[in-house]
């Protein structure tokens, strides 16, 4: 990914203010998601930089320039009657393997009398309409519309026409980390009811600043960054997801004597780089517990590779490494699976499918990442959860596991589900009947920064084999996003 560099935060500013003078709304929106995505492929900004009050401030004065100079204004003194309360969810791209995909789905099933919008900008991709089908009966009112082809500025125009016609109740923002055409889109003169959902938590993500949105968290540590490190104003709504049932009471733990271990995780949140890889981990996992790992979500063929080279080096039959780019439902392939002990994603870890686990009565074992708390996840789990820094600790607790231990921390499991995560629970906070539910315990120390392993890391990106690497990836995300 080519991007200018600049000698300062200010030389860009000031590089967009003349842009934006000068009516080239489409450059300035290009020249600010193009910085984002540079950042994005950086490793040493992960988890340490979450926002800029500049970029924002700069997409909050372009939507301003757009919508007084190219969007027709709907009359104010006679907005449209709508029969039934409307919702709007403003994305960048809906793909059935996203996390907010389902979290939008959730908030969509908790209003099923409201009509429900989806605006797509389509700035990472043609969005899968499909993903919508299966999710809701005829019953609900849901509409996926996407952005025309076309540079940015037309999006952003297409997008704030929009917004005017509809006139929705209340608006969603679930942008992805460089969308400035989503976030530049809602002007406070529009009196939108706008809520940004900060899901794009362990990156740079535009929108995290502007002030007119109401900000929202969606787990115990982004919601303490924000509020105590950021200084931001916010709101937490916990993560949910449909309760599919119990684990099957005929279905024991360790039945045949051999742990069955599982993952869920796309590459994006394992194959980054990190002290410990996910990959060479596997056949260790393997070759310790004498049983099964299961992975759902795709890797790329290098990283299955590895692991099927890890396998046969150690010994280990491939049918021990059972491998699935995607399932409907991860909750439904642990019962299925007979999985014993779900392994959280590392280097990043994964809210839903974290929930996921814990409502289908799995124990969990979560890493704890040498230097961010929000992508080890910890506080998300039941507090009696195992959580490890090191491998060997991981390998130990495995092969020390015994059906009473999975049986009992299977059990805490489901009641954190029941107690947070429910269904019931979202419907009682967007519907305003929660108003004490919804402020997260402060966090507990059960955290610390590991820094000599961190700078060891740290030196390791800081040669000529991390920058070619970087490149290549940069060119692979310029590659995909013109494809």
């Amino acid at each position: 990914m080519k991007c200018r560099t600049y000698s300062s935060i200010d030389s860009l500013n000031e590089t967009a203010t003349l842009l934006i003078n000068k009516g080239d709304v489409d450059k300035a929106l290009l020249l600010i998601h193009d910085f984002v995505e540079h950042v994005l492929t950086e490793p040493l900004y992960v988890s340490q930089v979450f926002g800029s009050k500049t970029l924002d401030d700069l997409c909050q004065r372009i939507g301003e320039v757009n919508l007084s100079k190219n969007v027709y204004k709907t009359d104010e003194e006679n907005p449209p009657q709508l029969s039934q309360a409307t919702f709007v969810y403003i994305v960048t791209k809906l793909q059935k393997s996203g996390g907010h995909t389902r979290v939008i789905t959730d908030f969509i099933k908790s209003r099923p009398q409201g009509r429900h919008i989806i605006l797509s900008t389509e700035l990472a991709g043609k969005s899968d309409s499909g993903c919508l089908v299966k999710e809701f009966d005829e019953k609900i009112n849901v509409v996926l519309k996407q952005s025309p082809k076309g540079n940015f500025q037309k999006k952003l125009t297409w997008l704030q026409k929009n917004l005017l016609e509809i006139q929705p109740q209340k608006v969603y923002l679930f942008n992805h980390h460089q969308d400035s055409v989503a976030v530049s889109a809602i002007q406070p003169e529009m009196n939108l009811n706008a809520s940004f959902y900060h899901h794009g938590d362990h990156h740079m993500c535009l929108g995290v600043y502007m002030s007119y949105f109401e900000h929202v968290d969606p787990h115990p540590m982004g919601y303490h960054n924000c509020r105590d490190v950021l200084g931001i104003k916010n709101t937490y709504i916990p993560l949910t997801i449909d309760d599919k049932g119990k684990r099957p009471g005929d279905r024991q733990f360790l039945r045949d004597g051999k742990l069955i271990t599982c993952t869920a995780a796309r590459s994006n949140k394992i194959e980054q780089p990190y002290f410990t890889s996910y990959v060479e981990m596997v056949p260790k996992i393997l070759k310790a517990t004498g049983g099964k790992h299961v992975h759902i979500g795709r890797l790329s063929p290098w990283a299955r590779l590895k692991i099927w080279r890890g396998l046969k080096h150690n010994g280990i039959p491939h049918g021990r490494f059972i491998y699935t780019p995607w399932v409907p439902s991860v909750w439904k392939a642990l019962h299925e699976y007979k999985v014993d002990l779900y392994i959280t994603s590392f280097p990043y870890g994964g809210g839903l499918t974290l929930i996921e686990a814990m409502g289908a009565g799995i124990s969990v074992a979560l890493h704890r990442h040498i230097f961010s708390r929000i992508l080890s996840g910890i506080d998300l789990a039941y507090p009696e959860a195992f959580s490890w820094r090191n491998p060997n600790e991981l390998l130990n607790y495995c092969v020390s596991l015994t059906s009473e231990d999975l049986e009992k921390t299977g059990k805490l499991a489901r009641i954190q589900y029941e107690k947070f995560h429910s269904r019931e629970n979202l419907q009682s906070i967007l519907n305003d009947t929660d108003h004490d539910g919804s402020i997260p315990n402060d966090l507990e120390g059960t955290f610390s920064i590991e820094s000599d392993e961190w700078v060891l890391w740290v030196e390791r990106q800081l040669n000529i084999r991390g920058m070619l690497s970087k490149a290549a990836y940069r060119t692979f995300r310029k590659l995909r996003s013109l494809l």
